[in-house]
């Protein structure tokens, strides 16, 4: 086996001229098709889906945390925190269905 050609710097990060630049890929909205999803789960079962997903994203967050993540994108950024806040999200959520659901009684009773 021959020893590999030594790498010649002035070589790298060239273009090459025969293949054209690459088509700019258009911007995809997918986050905003997500939050109007999410808030027509939101109006559609209110505390119920605030309870879910404040559920789904302590799962989340506590097995990140468990793996090493102490920094998060969040805001809030420090993952107790954001463990904290969802906390109280979903326990919020939990005592305010009992009231959805007598105001739904009402409505539809």
């Amino acid at each position: 086996m021959s020893a590999p050609e030594p790498l010649d710097p002035s070589q790298l990060n060239l273009c090459d001229d025969s293949v054209g630049d690459p088509s700019p890929v258009p911007f995809d909205p997918l986050r905003l098709c997500v939050f109007t999803t999410v808030a027509l789960l939101t109006c559609v079962f209110g505390p119920l889906s605030l309870l879910a997903f404040a559920i789904t994203a302590i799962i989340g967050y506590a097995k990140a945390r468990g793996a090493g993540l102490m920094r998060s994108r969040c805001k809030l950024r420090d993952t107790r925190l954001v463990l904290g806040y969802l906390t109280f999200l979903a326990v919020a959520a939990a005592v305010a269905i009992p009231f959805w659901v007598m105001l739904w009684a009402r409505v539809l009773g």
